[in-house]
């Protein structure tokens, strides 16, 4: 207590003090206020300002707890994951990490990569086995293959945060195989449909949405790098299977080439699931060595399968509409390079191989684009990767001749590569490790609809205009406006337009 004769027995006066009663340093100076007490022979009273403001307020318990969530880094997100992540330190090499982007790496192959194969499908479809049906119609078959690669991600993306990862991807990789062998037997418009659209995509969903989420456990200064390599998985299938698909199906047909397809998808898959005792020693974290398993113990952070306080960060708000927006245009031209080179007189035999070249060099950019994103910041990359695949994708449908389609198709594989390989890297770098899954997953599933919707429109622009020239221009816009969105993104991370991000 301490008392003040100008204090009498009304008002306050606030003075600045360095030592506090009885001559004790507070180590700064500290803004306190004399309160006069209400009776004359009772001295006035000492408090902070702090603690008058906080009674005068009479904030609500929600309205605290909102405010101390607000001082969290990442809002939505628990402390303890928070300080886990500052206090972990990860692998980012060594065997058992290596291992791990092997794993992912299969999956990517039979999930991404299998899916990326649609272009030589679509191709066949029209030409073939549904020649009556028109392209934006078999097209949704692609979108939504390519959509339900992504819907998953949000209930997977919760399962693996709180540790439920082996089962549903052994599950979903069951199921992927047993749907190749089924759409071996379609015959019809909608068994395609379902088989190869919704049965398949939801099955390469629940493989790939926490494949990336489990690599982040082993990796963060190499992590964008590590997420390339994975991400080139895709390539590979993407490579292998059109060869294979467009070899196969003069000699064998439709029916065998999918059943062959279904085998080497198994070779992948049982090496993802496997089991590999002798490889590594015995540890507490787990008891059999696996080629994919968490490293991090789960955490159950509050919230559900949604962490909507992620979007009070401007810079995931505005990457994850760019993310959107970008897979409005980014699977059309994958999705219709080879009907176009038809369609301009080129052989559907030579057509048949464009896919396949540009997953290849996809592949590439994946894995260049991820090694340089670890130096400089996985946007920094993807802003000029963009901008390079919007300016192909305005130029692809001028490209008329072999020559001038195969660079179109090397150009745009290696631009567009670098977003499908690195579009998780910055989403893990925006919060904590225990809530990545769940992150990624919101972003992915708000992603398919783009996916789910892009191919149809652009189907619909050239069935209107009977030229893919429209198609160029509507795709090359939705990738401009998506660079757009990511220099907005790393502002708001930055508050700068230059720094690494």
């Amino acid at each position: 207590m301490a008392s003040d004769p100008r204090l009498g027995t009304g008002g306050s006066v606030i003075v600045d003090v360095e030592k506090g009663l009885g001559g004790q340093d507070l180590g700064r100076r500290t803004s306190m206020t004399l309160v006069p007490s209400p009776h004359p022979d009772r001295p006035a009273s000492l408090a902070s300002l702090a603690q008058l403001e906080d009674g005068h307020s009479h904030k609500t318990f929600a309205e605290k707890k909102e405010a101390e969530e607000e001082e969290i880094a990442y809002p939505g997100e628990t402390e303890e994951a928070i300080e886990r992540d500052e206090e972990e330190e990860f692998p980012d090499g060594g065997l058992r990490a290596w291992l791990i982007v092997a794993g992912g790496c299969s999956i990517t192959v039979a999930s991404f990569g299998y899916v990326n194969t649609w272009g030589i499908f679509q191709a066949y479809y029209s030409e073939h086995l549904m020649p009556d049906v028109s392209p934006s119609q078999i097209s949704w078959i692609g979108s939504i293959q390519y959509s339900f690669n992504f819907f998953p991600g949000l209930i997977m993306g919760r399962l693996f945060d709180l540790g439920y990862f082996r089962v549903p991807l052994f599950t979903a990789s069951c199921f992927i195989l047993a749907v190749t062998f089924l759409v071996a037997q379609c015959t019809e418009y909608w068994q395609f449909l379902l088989g190869q659209g919704f049965a398949l995509g939801l099955a390469s969903g629940f493989m790939s949405g926490p494949t990336v989420a489990v690599v982040g456990h082993w990796f963060k200064k190499r992590r964008a790098m590590a997420f390339g390599i994975v991400a080139a998985g895709s390539s590979v299938g993407g490579l292998v299977f059109p060869i294979v698909v467009s070899r196969l199906l003069p000699q064998l047909g439709f029916p065998w080439t999918m059943r062959i397809l279904g085998l080497i998808l198994m070779v992948f898959i049982i090496f993802a699931n496997l089991v590999c005792p002798s490889i590594m020693p015995l540890t507490q974290s787990s008891k059999v060595p696996q080629t994919l398993r968490r490293r991090l113990p789960p955490i159950n952070v509050s919230g559900g399968i949604l962490n909507l306080k992620a979007f009070k960060r401007q810079e995931y708000t505005l990457y994850t509409a760019a993310t959107f927006v970008a897979f409005l245009g980014l699977f059309t031209g994958l999705t219709y390079l080879n009907s176009d080179a038809v369609s301009n007189g080129l052989s559907p035999e030579f057509s048949m191989y464009l896919t396949g070249i540009a997953n290849g060099s996809s592949g590439f950019g994946r894995v260049l684009s991820g090694i340089f994103s670890d130096w400089v910041g996985p946007i920094n990359i993807l802003i000029p990767f963009n901008l390079l695949t919007a300016i192909i994708t305005f130029a692809w449908p001028y490209a008329t001749t072999e020559p001038s389609i195969i660079v179109i198709a090397v150009l745009y594989g290696f631009a567009s590569g670098a977003y499908a390989g690195l579009t998780a890297a910055p989403i893990a770098n925006m919060g904590a490790v225990g809530d990545m899954g769940r992150r990624i997953g919101m972003t992915f599933t708000l992603a398919g609809f783009a996916a789910l919707c892009g191919p149809p429109l652009a189907g619909a622009i050239h069935d209107r205009y009977d030229s893919y020239r429209p198609v160029g221009i509507y795709a090359g816009c939705c990738v401009l406006v998506s660079t757009a969105l990511l220099i907005l993104s790393k502002k708001a991370a930055l508050g700068r337009f230059w720094g690494k991000f």
